[in-house]
């Protein structure tokens, strides 16, 4: 069996979260969900933290193929490369509540 889509993860993942919620659910029902959801949940979490590596790989990809062009701007700046890779790198902000 293929392993199901991003989506379809989250999907089942909010599904045992509301499955646990409901006041009536045997106490072991609610364990085998909650047990479901966390192995789900890892493994969302592995699958988010690969993609945002991908997009930082793609937002700063340009800036990676010029470093050794800016290497005398740094010192002239007063920056180092360390703190023009932290500057430069996207806040993706994917689970920010607002």
């Amino acid at each position: 069996m293929a392993k199901k889509t991003f989506e379809e993860r989250l999907q089942r993942l909010e599904e045992l979260g509301d499955e646990i919620r409901k006041t009536d659910i045997p106490l072991d029902d609610a364990i085998k969900a909650f047990e479901e959801g966390v192995v789900l949940a890892r493994d969302l979490e592995k699958d988010l933290e690969k993609i945002e590596s991908r997009i930082e790989i793609l937002m700063n990809g340009a800036d990676g193929d010029n470093e050794s062009d800016n290497c005398g701007d740094d010192e002239a700046n007063g920056t180092n490369s360390s703190e023009r890779n932290r500057i430069s790198k996207p806040e993706l902000g994917l689970f920010d509540e607002g």
